[in-house]
């Protein structure tokens, strides 16, 4: 069975940083392209940022220089590092899998429950 277990989220301050962490199991991980999407309430999910099985990244403008996307193949592992966070980066974050890179959430193949980021102002 495929799983996606997210950690990580927490209660920072604005400006603050945070890393999640994404476990994965039950498929061959170097082969699927990663991704997190991001759901605050009241809104509809959102691609945040992705990492394909070539090698590519690719970011929500939202978030461009301030997050960074990372993957440990050899741990079956994705990471999102959270820099100088705002209070609208607030939200569910969901990490997802998929045999395409892409910014829709209704591709992709494999999702994890998410964990909660707070930033407050």
């Amino acid at each position: 069975q495929v799983q996606l277990v997210e950690s990580g989220g927490g209660l920072v301050q604005a400006g603050g940083s945070l890393r999640l962490s994404c476990a994965v199991s039950g498929l061959t991980f170097s082969k699927y392209s990663m991704a997190w999407f991001r759901q605050a309430p009241g809104k509809e999910r959102e691609f945040v940022a992705g990492r394909s099985w070539s090698g590519g990244t690719y970011y929500a403008d939202s978030v461009k220089g301030r997050f960074t996307i990372s993957r440990d193949n050899a741990q079956n592992t994705v990471y999102l590092q959270m820099n100088s966070l705002k209070p609208e980066d607030t939200a569910v974050y969901l990490c997802a899998a998929t045999y395409q890179p892409g910014t829709r959430s209704s591709t992709y193949d494999y999702w994890g429950q998410g964990t909660q980021v707070t930033v407050s102002s």
